[in-house]
């Protein structure tokens, strides 16, 4: 992973994008950009994060690197601690309606948190619906 963050470095310094700093987590699976909160960065941060993914699987597959993800100013974790919240709520809903819930539509890193927040739950099953750029979640009571 150092070599990814030397690399990484080497890149946002030859963008110019100002000042930045990158991080490892503990796990070594979390390469973390802090980058300077400038207007257009903060408005385009999901594109992004897809886009630094992307390179960042290129370059790991290049030198061999474990599989890692690339957050940038901890957007990524703040929006898998939200999806958490979200599953769990979802969970309480569908538990008290005795109803499907169904959630909005998310890309399929975003739906593998959902299943896995709610896998453990001996009380709810959770399913995948839909096609393509349609594909949602869908929380089912289940009662003996």
């Amino acid at each position: 992973m150092t070599e990814i963050k030397k690399i990484f470095e080497e890149m946002l310094r030859l963008m110019n994008i100002g000042e930045f700093s990158v991080e490892i987590n503990e796990e070594g699976s979390r390469l973390s950009l802090f980058l300077s909160e400038d207007p257009l960065i903060k408005k385009n941060l999901p594109n992004i994060i897809e886009n630094f993914n992307l390179l960042g699987q290129l370059i790991g597959r290049k030198i061999n690197s474990p599989a890692f993800t690339i957050d940038v100013n901890n957007y990524r974790l703040e929006r898998e601690k939200i999806i958490a919240e979200l599953a769990k709520a979802a969970a309480r809903k569908a538990l008290m309606t005795k109803d499907i819930i169904a959630l909005p539509i998310m890309n399929s890193y975003e739906r593998r948190l959902i299943h896995m927040e709610l896998a453990m739950r001996p009380d709810i099953k959770t399913e995948s619906e839909g096609e393509g750029k349609m594909r949602h979640v869908v929380i089912k009571p289940i009662f003996e």
